[in-house]
């Protein structure tokens, strides 16, 4: 869906600016842009990490690939150094069999003797002239290899500061990945409790409804007591004569006007 709406987003580009002019190439990219924006932040964060981990794995094949040049050229460096070394060790040996051939010539002798066999000056001095070529020659070899040595020396060693530090770089990406999935889990924790507050405020609701409904019944008990208590009960005494006579006593003997009023009615009854 993305896809046709960024083919579509640059088939509009393309029409309006044959119409209206380039400036609206720019809407276009800034449309695209937000589009590819959008789909990124449309992804989960766990995908996003799954992703984030399979680009540090295909590091993988670049850092060895980088490694077997880092071993070729230490191979290269180490026969190089041999090599130098070697040329050192003849130049070394010649040098010292020329400085002993020219103090022979400069002792004026006609003939000389070296391994079990005589040589005349001319045969000495011919053999001095080309040993000294060999000497300066080898020397401007040795010179070139010590160049050369010097040259890949330094870059083997730019070579595996880079592989310390892409490896460096590589275990670095591989903490914050994980420091990274350890907050993504905090946060689903988070989330999930978020959601389960919700669940304590419905039980909180149903809580407050059953006290409500219990508070009812106790007050309904309550009330039916006190009508039992103060409307409903049982004279357990029987009535007595005496009780009545006193009653009249007490009601005839208030005031005289009482007591008068009380025998006009009992006359005339």
């Amino acid at each position: 869906m993305i896809k046709k709406m960024i083919m579509a987003g640059g088939a509009l580009a393309l029409l309006s600016s044959v119409t209206l002019g380039v400036p609206l190439i720019s809407y276009a990219r800034c449309g695209v842009s937000w589009l590819q924006s959008s789909a990124s932040d449309a992804m989960p964060l766990e995908w996003e990490l799954k992703r984030a981990r399979q680009m540090i794995a295909d590091l993988k094949p670049e850092i060895e690939m980088n490694a077997k040049s880092i071993a070729r050229e230490k191979v290269g460096v180490a026969r190089l150094e041999k090599q130098l070394d070697e040329t050192n060790q003849r130049l070394t040996k010649t040098q010292s069999d020329i400085e002993r051939l020219s103090e022979d010539l400069r002792s004026k002798n006609d003939y000389f003797s070296y391994g079990g066999r005589t040589y005349t000056t001319a045969q000495v001095q011919n053999d001095l002239g080309n040993r000294f070529k060999r000497f300066k020659t080898r020397r401007a070899t040795a010179e070139k290899l010590s160049q050369m040595l010097s040259a890949r020396e330094s870059s083997l060693q730019a070579g595996q500061e880079r592989m310390e530090t892409m490896l460096g770089a590589k275990s670095q990406l591989e903490v914050e990945v994980e420091n990274l999935q350890a907050r993504v889990g905090a946060l689903r924790v988070a989330q999930t409790s978020s959601q389960l507050n919700l669940d304590d405020s419905q039980l909180a609701r149903t809580r407050d409804l059953l006290d409500e409904i219990a508070t009812r019944i106790d007050v309904e008990e309550e009330t039916m007591s006190v009508d039992a208590e103060y409307f409903s009960e049982i004279d357990l005494d029987e009535p007595s004569d005496d009780n009545l006579l006193d009653d009249i006593s007490s009601y005839f003997e208030g005031s005289p006007e009482q007591k008068s009023g009380s025998l006009v009615a009992i006359q005339l009854n």
